[in-house]
């Protein structure tokens, strides 16, 4: 059996990347909706230009699930595929499933999405934007991302 080497980068890892932002579903709504937040759409447009901007499998399953019609269904898809792809790996599913079980220890309930999504921006080294209290409910638990790297749309101002 071979010793992983802790500075070998894994697929799908951002490590050639500025600092990416991993986006959250939530950070999208806030941005894309009917209701737009100027905050959130600031937010989200500053990273997509400084080339920051990253997303993933299960935030595009959400995303793209709530397209109204075909075209805004193709249109959103190639605007996600622009972004950095962060992958989901066999490892990425059971980092989850043991950050799940640590949240269950400390009496945190959150979705598996939110978990896996956790997962994702912790083994890419991204920070995390979002409107979704559990990850700053995780992140103030010493869970998965520092709380410093956790940006939160639903605190006021900038960060």
């Amino acid at each position: 059996m071979r010793a992983e080497d802790p500075n070998r980068q894994e697929r799908g890892q951002v490590r050639d990347f500025p600092k990416a932002t991993l986006i959250d579903t939530s950070a999208w709504i806030l941005a894309l909706g009917k209701r737009t937040s100027s905050r959130a759409t600031d937010e989200v447009d500053r990273r997509i230009a400084d080339n920051r901007a990253a997303t993933a499998g299960i935030i595009m399953l959400e995303l793209l699930s709530g397209a109204r019609t075909e075209r805004e269904y193709q249109e959103l898809k190639e605007d996600l595929r622009a972004l950095i792809q962060l992958e989901t790996t066999p490892k990425t599913w059971e980092r989850a499933s043991h950050l799940a079980y640590e949240m269950r220890r400390k009496g945190l309930t959150v979705p598996a999405t939110d978990v896996l999504i956790m997962t994702v921006a912790v083994e890419n080294g991204c920070s995390l934007l979002h409107a979704d209290h559990h990850f700053d409910l995780v992140a103030g638990e010493g869970i998965g991302l520092p709380p410093s790297e956790v940006i939160s749309l639903l605190k006021e101002g900038p960060r």
